[in-house]
């Protein structure tokens, strides 16, 4: 079942100097609902705007995007962001900074329910132990489990992650990877992640979209990612299949992602499928594929 459907999707900014810089152009996907969907390519690419535009956050120039069956004009709780830095209120506890999405998406929820909501949603991402905290209390890893726990908390049709671990350390982005797979596991909530990392797209994502370079970036190839889940990092690590992935998306960011080609119609269909050990390539509908 369709969950998301961008169609056309086009984000131009305006120069006074001449015509519009596009920086997104002819941006076509459909994600399933429950489906886990990476983002990646070169810095500038437009992964982010994409993201925005998916949130509300950054105006569309062009095209639209229908969430659950209805077209978006704006931010809104049914799309949840976690961005980079966890951005949270100082001078609000952990519980705080949680209460404070409760409280606005649902008013009108007694005072006992909105605390179940907020407790059950801290304790998914391991603070139940550390609710009274504030951020000045918290390492980064604590802070940005505020964040995933503040998105989770409103219970959205589509969690966007925009590189929500970056700005961590190694062995902190592997423990907050497998927390969120942990969550969506369980919660089957429909995500999109943007990530430079190679490694975090494979594990996380039943899909990867890798975009071309920009300006007028688009989508160039999309890998579907056939492991089984719940996802074991160490048996993953240990399947060829694994490395064929990552060998892929590297090929394609290191020779491909500047290619162009004539656009033309098409529903953005997943060019390449992985069946057992054998990759199957097919020639994308837009876009040329060395």
């Amino acid at each position: 079942m369709r969950h998301v459907e961008i169609f056309n999707l086009v984000k131009s900014y305006p120069n006074p100097f001449g015509a519009a810089f596009d920086a997104v152009v002819d941006f076509n996907l459909n994600i399933e609902e429950g489906e886990f969907v990476g983002l990646i390519g070169h810095s500038g690419c437009g992964k982010s705007t994409v993201l925005t535009m998916l949130a509300g956050l950054n105006e569309i120039s062009d095209g639209g995007i229908v969430v659950a069956g209805r077209e978006i004009d704006g931010a809104g709780p049914d799309r949840a962001v976690v961005f980079q830095s966890p951005c949270l209120m100082p001078w609000m506890s952990a519980f705080g900074n949680v209460m404070l999405g409760v409280a606005n998406v649902y008013p009108h929820a007694t005072k006992a329910q909105r605390k179940q909501i907020v407790e059950y949603a801290l304790s998914s991402v391991g603070l139940q132990d550390a609710m009274d905290k504030y951020p000045r209390e918290m390492s980064g890893g604590m802070q940005q489990r505020v964040g995933i726990a503040r998105a989770i908390a409103l219970k959205p049709k589509v969690l966007l992650l925009d590189e929500p671990f970056g700005r961590l350390d190694s062995l902190t982005r592997m423990e907050l990877q497998d927390v969120i797979l942990e969550i969506l596991n369980r919660e089957k909530i429909t995500t999109v992640l943007v990530s430079h990392d190679v490694d975090e797209v494979v594990f996380l994502c039943d899909r990867v979209v890798m975009m071309t370079n920009g300006p007028a970036a688009t989508i160039g190839e999309i890998l579907a990612i056939d492991f089984p889940k719940p996802r074991d990092r160490a048996d993953m690590m240990k399947d060829p299949l694994y490395f064929q992935c990552l060998d892929h998306l590297v090929s394609f960011l290191t020779e491909r992602a500047h290619l162009r080609t004539e656009p033309r119609i098409h529903d953005s269909t997943s060019l390449l499928t992985f069946t057992g050990k054998k990759v199957e390539t097919t020639s994308h509908q837009n876009h040329a594929v060395a």
